[in-house]
């Protein structure tokens, strides 16, 4: 064989192997197949399922109302995106003691995901969290001028895009990337193959809000300089760092309930302001 031939192949071999991965590249960022959901889980008593409408079908939304409302009945809210192997249905015994804090939290499922309707595609997940927001924004229990976005790992991009369409009084980012693009690299491909980009930093360096920014120093999914990126970009941000991997941060959930109840009363971050504390394994 000669080295044209031999040259012809690989550069053949390549070609196909950024096709498929142009193909089946959602399937890899949103794993619904292998995201199943769990039997029946214990719930708050008090949690509230709604669906709202899309031009896909329909999406499912849980809303956890807050038990210590203010004076005039209204709370602040947390509008929530879990991670791409996760379902909402794990989160509300995690989240219920916001609740007590005065918080109160929206869980918006992606699209195919749980019994939501629909393909995760960024288009889709946008569409989805911008109906959920409309819905709640409108409750009388919400205070419409503390509504806050909060996305962990590829739920930063969820609620990036989010912000991006509707009012917030403020983003936290909780184990999230820079970008979508900068993983192709990890698969020999080049970044304008990536279909679903989700480019956070875009819209944090437009963001004119505070932005608390969360991320384990000992990340292996979404490397710590993405969080720290993202604190230098945004104009007014605080970066919470744990010595911690990505599926066990934070790795207590009732100290990092303390910040985020002061980020969310107090509404606002400090620049380059790092916390550090004990790694505890604590899985959602």
């Amino acid at each position: 064989m000669t080295w044209t031939k031999l040259l012809f192949f690989l550069a053949s071999g390549y070609l196909l192997y950024l096709f498929f991965l142009f193909v089946f590249q959602r399937a890899l960022i949103f794993p619904t197949l292998f995201v199943g959901t769990p039997p029946d889980l214990h719930q708050p008593a008090h949690l509230e399922r709604h669906w709202v409408r899309t031009s896909f079908g329909r999406v499912e939304t849980w809303f956890l109302p807050s038990r210590r409302p203010g004076p005039d009945g209204r709370s602040p809210l947390l509008v929530f995106a879990h991670g791409n192997g996760e379902v909402i249905d794990i989160w509300p015994s995690v989240l219920e003691p916001l609740a007590d804090r005065g918080l109160g939290v929206l869980l918006v499922e992606y699209p195919g995901y749980g019994r939501s309707s629909g393909k995760p595609t960024q288009k889709n997940i946008t569409e989805a969290f911008v109906a959920a927001y409309d819905m709640a924004v409108v409750r009388p229990d919400v205070d419409s001028s503390r509504i806050f976005f909060w996305g962990r790992s590829i739920g930063g991009g969820a609620v990036c895009a989010l912000a991006a369409a509707r009012p917030s009084a403020g983003l936290i980012l909780m184990s999230t990337f820079t970008s979508l693009r900068p993983f192709a690299r990890r698969y020999l491909a080049p970044a304008f193959l990536i279909r679903d980009p989700f480019d956070n930093l875009d819209v944090v360096r437009r963001y004119p809000r505070p932005v608390l920014v969360v991320h384990g120093k000992h990340d292996t999914v979404i490397p710590y300089q993405h969080g720290e990126e993202l604190a230098r970009t945004a104009t007014n941000a605080r970066l919470i760092t744990y010595d911690c991997d990505h599926n066990d941060c934070p790795p207590r959930w009732e100290p990092f309930f303390r910040i985020l109840e002061e980020f969310v009363t107090q509404g606002r971050g400090n620049p380059n302001d790092i916390a550090r504390q004990p790694d505890s394994r604590i899985s959602p």
